[in-house]
């Protein structure tokens, strides 16, 4: 028994959490939300968002409820306790969750969900606020498939890309995939543009020779750009890096060798000591890449 989808729920309204939130409301779906901090979440209660006083209240006050947050840690938190998430889902409410998480912790959750007759859905995104600016956004689904059909079109509100994996995990780990791939070839790219600077090379025409190759991913084309006007930060060194670990414990986990996702861990584990470690990634990457090759002292 699935609820019929009258109103949606959100916890977790950082950056990217309240973009898609706004694009949710955007699409006609009235939200009640919730934020550990109460004055992020102002300009949607401005624009008509329903305040929740805890997880659980936003829970028990949507058919659908989304959260975005930062790591398993803080999912896990959202969920347990008298105030959580767990304590307020109701029978036939779907929970689908935006955030990048253990592989292992989702599909626990994703049981004890079920044991309140609640549906749970693992819906990592891929992109950043930009892409979903540019509604570019592409959703990854795993979970039962009559709780993936029954909010499929709201998750179209999000991106105009979603695809169904499989069962609980199976986004997840999908997603764990696609984001070694990604801090790999960012951290390539600093380290390619960092190599012919050295041999004095005009950086900016580098960039811009890069994004007019065959080289020139969705990725490449919004953050190469960094390196020559430093004026976004997409994703941090931490919070990059922790989509690495996950891949590097499911690969210890499983006997799968993940030798280029270590490379670039330890160059993001260097990049955590650089001057520039709160700017995006990629320009933590480069200014290690850039001292190491003694291009700035």
């Amino acid at each position: 028994m699935l609820n019929d989808i009258q109103r949606l729920g959100f916890v977790g309204l950082g950056a990217m959490g309240a973009g898609i939130a706004r694009q949710l409301m955007d699409a006609g779906h009235p939200l009640v939300g919730w934020n550990r901090t109460r004055a992020k979440a102002q300009p949607l209660e401005d624009a008509g968002m329903a305040w929740a006083d805890s997880p659980r209240a936003a829970a028990a006050g949507a058919d659908v409820l989304f959260t975005m947050l930062t790591n398993t840690a803080a999912v896990e938190q959202a969920a347990d306790g008298d105030d959580g998430i767990l304590a307020g889902l109701r029978p036939g409410t779907v929970w689908a969750d935006l955030s990048t998480i253990s592989p292992d912790a989702s599909v626990a959750l994703a049981e004890r969900v079920a044991a309140t007759g609640a549906h749970f859905l693992d819906t990592p995104v891929s992109g950043s606020p930009a892409t979903l600016a540019a509604g570019q956004m592409s959703v990854m689904v795993g979970g039962d498939r009559a709780a993936y059909d029954h909010v499929e079109e709201v998750l179209h509100a999000i991106g105009p890309k979603v695809t169904y994996i499989g069962p609980n995990g199976h986004a997840i780990l999908s997603k764990v995939a696609i984001n070694l791939a990604l801090v790999v070839s960012v951290t390539a790219f600093a380290e390619a543009v960092t190599l012919v600077e050295k041999a004095g090379v005009d950086r900016g025409a580098v960039v811009d020779a890069a994004l007019k190759s065959v080289i020139a991913s969705p990725v490449i084309g919004y953050r190469a750009p960094l390196l020559v006007d430093d004026n976004d930060v997409f994703a941090d060194v931490e919070l990059q890096q922790k989509d690495l670990v996950l891949a590097q414990e499911l690969g210890r986990r499983l006997g799968a060798a993940v030798p280029t996702c270590s490379a670039a861990s330890e160059m993001l584990s260097a990049a955590r000591s650089s001057p520039l470690k709160d700017r995006d990634f990629l320009v933590s990457v480069a200014d290690v890449y850039r001292r190491m090759a003694g291009v700035i002292a």
